[in-house]
């Protein structure tokens, strides 16, 4: 049975000083941890199902849970540098940079394993994902159980990733000893993945932190294929989110590429085709207006991809709430501040991406 803790209201009614109440529950959420149990709790990204990242028996307790392959890496989660000694003991200079820049934060460094972590905990790879997250209560939770933790997004397995409490409840209940329920994700998608193991850093799975700022940093970063396309039959994964279906809705989901008013013209267009399906489209805030009479969720506005970032997951979750047997969203154009929404959109659709058509010439693709 799980124990599910809803920090903030327990802190109102059972202790006035909100301080020590988190403290005391963090203890103890800390000691399940050390005797080999799983943790949900909250972070700036999105929320991890949380073990103990030094025991292969605690690490296989999250695939079991989440019903995530073997073969897909998890993060493992630091709260000081000392603690980082204990998972690797190669850091090259170009790790130490982005490091000294964006961590604590939502920054993932892949680096060479170190003898103390098991394969079980890195999909069988000898390299190791490293993050150390910024959010206030996950660092106090892995400084008191005093190891790495290994944390995957706490969903099950090829569903969207958890950005409120109540989604880890709808997936995790039972599957898990305790969760640690608070705010809602602050950024809402999970971390930038960077492999730092080579002589040229590689961005593995984007995130909030944008290839442009990694370049601002380090200078040169190369963009590894499976950030925009499926990863290959038989293909190795090298970072958490990179081989299976992910973030998937259970309707069936498109996306249509090309310029705005093409974009706009062929989802109506699919919106009309399957409207015996109960379809839901995802439509920027400036266009809701032409999907009048339609069920639409607002991504937010194109001038602000942070929103539609936090928005993406609960807009997933919300199709599945509404039974949506069909759903259509926009692929943006391919620019920097899009990269990480347009890879999480891809994945979600499986890869199903067509192309615009032309208002008024349905028979043209646009180029």
């Amino acid at each position: 049975m799980t124990r599910i803790i809803y920090m903030e209201e327990q802190a109102t009614t059972l202790d006035k000083d909100n301080k020590i109440y988190e403290e005391k529950i963090l203890q103890e959420a800390a000691a399940v941890i050390q005797s080999g149990g799983t943790v949900v709790f909250p972070t700036e990204t999105v929320y991890g199902l949380g073990a103990n990242g030094l025991d292969p028996v605690a690490v296989k307790k999250i695939y079991q849970a989440k019903g995530r392959p073997g073969d897909n890496p998890m993060i493992l989660h630091i709260s000081s540098m000392d603690m980082l000694e204990r998972v690797t003991n190669v850091i090259p200079e170009v790790a130490r940079k982005l490091m000294d820049t964006f961590w604590p934060g939502p920054l993932t460094l892949v680096l060479k394993k170190g003898p103390q972590v098991p394969l079980e905990a890195t999909g069988g790879l000898e390299t190791v994902a490293v993050r150390m997250p910024s959010h206030a209560m996950a660092k106090k939770l892995i400084q008191l159980a005093n190891t790495p933790i290994a944390a995957p997004s706490a969903n099950l397995s090829g569903k969207p990733s958890p950005t409120t409490a109540a989604h880890v409840v709808e997936d995790l209940d039972g599957r898990v000893d305790v969760i640690l329920a608070a705010d809602q994700a602050a950024i809402g998608l999970e971390s930038t993945v960077v492999d730092t193991t080579g002589p040229i850093p590689v961005l593995l799975r984007p995130g909030s932190i944008t290839l442009t700022q990694l370049k601002n940093v380090v200078g040169q970063v190369l963009v590894d294929k499976g950030v925009t396309q499926r990863l290959a039959e038989g293909e190795t994964a090298r970072s958490p989110g990179m081989k299976y279906r992910h973030y998937a809705p259970d309707g069936d989901m498109i996306l249509v590429k090309g310029t705005i008013p093409g974009v706009i013209y062929t989802m109506m267009d699919w919106m009309e085709k399957r409207k015996e399906d109960h379809p839901v489209a995802l439509v920027p805030t400036e266009y809701l207006s032409e999907f009048a009479g339609w069920d639409v969720l607002d991504m937010g506005p194109i001038a602000k991809p942070e929103v539609i970032m936090n928005r993406l997951y609960q807009h997933l979750r919300t199709c599945n709430q509404k039974k949506a047997t069909f759903i259509v969203a926009p692929l943006f154009a391919e620019e920097d501040d899009f990269l990480a929404v347009n890879n999480r959109l891809s994945k979600a659709a499986g890869y199903h991406i067509v192309p615009a058509m032309t208002p008024g010439n349905e028979n043209r693709e646009e180029e």
